[in-house]
């Protein structure tokens, strides 16, 4: 790719940021762990959103020791509201292999970050990029939009050789910076509707999805404590999908267990009904 191409693009980019640049908690910080916390948050849930949730996160757990030992019920209590439990799930779990194979100290190399449950190819590299500047390329959305846009690349190209490209007009040194600013021109100025760009995948319709079911029993366990098979079956008789696979596909996960002739439910991990608090 030609060197003042590359050149005039990175200064295009990174004086839109200088000027326009938006303001995220998570910004604020580069603890890998925190920063962990917020690429999860972020994956699938609006960033104004995490903006408000993540304070609230680090208070109840400031490192990853405290999450590691929290209860299940705890980590989805603290999760409600920011969509897909099971990331919640998965971050408690990553904790706890942090602690157990790391010492508690969350890596800054990628082949061992992927390794977590959790974090997939962007979010491995994401991590070490916003907590320590690492000169790698991590492409999101909005990162896919702006280069395709501005390097007239086909929307039909790779994520392999996408990602490749990306590595080549990364500026040295300024990894972070350069992130946060094609995340904002894209978010802010490049936006999906504006070029037409279609995402790689949509997120489905919520209401009355498998996942609004699964959203809603996990929301009345841990508000009544435990419910029985049968009056979970009674309440949403009207499921398309069966409310009896859901939850066996919730206890399959290990989000929910089963005990007692009563069949009785409960979030996973609790010493007994009544909430567990």
């Amino acid at each position: 790719m030609n060197v003042t191409f590359v050149e005039s693009f990175q200064s295009k980019i990174l004086e839109f940021y200088q000027q326009n640049r938006r303001s995220f908690p998570w910004r604020m910080t580069t603890d890998r762990y925190a920063i962990m916390v917020s690429e999860v948050m972020l994956q699938q849930t609006q960033a104004d959103r995490v903006a408000r949730r993540f304070p609230l996160w680090l208070e109840r757990f400031p490192d990853v020791q405290t999450l590691a030992s929290a209860s299940l019920r705890e980590v989805l209590d603290a999760w409600s509201g920011l969509g897909y439990n099971s990331r919640g799930q998965r971050l408690h779990r990553a904790a706890a292999m942090v602690v157990e194979q790391f010492d508690g100290c969350v890596p800054s190399d990628p082949a061992r970050l992927i390794e977590l449950p959790g974090i997939g190819a962007y979010t491995s590299r994401s991590i070490p990029v916003f907590a320590d500047n690492l000169d790698l390329a991590a492409v999101d959305t909005n990162i896919r939009r702006v280069l395709i846009h501005e390097l007239n690349l086909p929307e039909s190209i790779t994520p392999k050789a996408l990602l490749a490209v990306a590595e080549e007009v990364l500026p040295k040194g300024r990894s972070r910076d350069w992130h946060n600013a094609l995340m904002d021109y894209g978010a802010m100025e490049l936006t999906g509707r504006k070029t037409g760009i279609a995402p790689l995948t949509r997120q489905s319709t919520f209401k009355g999805s498998r996942r609004w079911y699964r959203s809603a029993l996990l929301r009345e366990l841990l508000k009544s404590g435990e419910l029985s098979r049968e009056a979970v079956e009674e309440r949403y008789a009207d499921c398309p999908y069966g409310i009896g696979t859901i939850v066996d596909m919730l206890v399959e996960e290990a989000m929910i267990e089963e005990y007692g002739e009563q069949r009785m439910l409960r979030i996973a991990g609790e010493s007994g009904g009544g909430g567990g608090k």
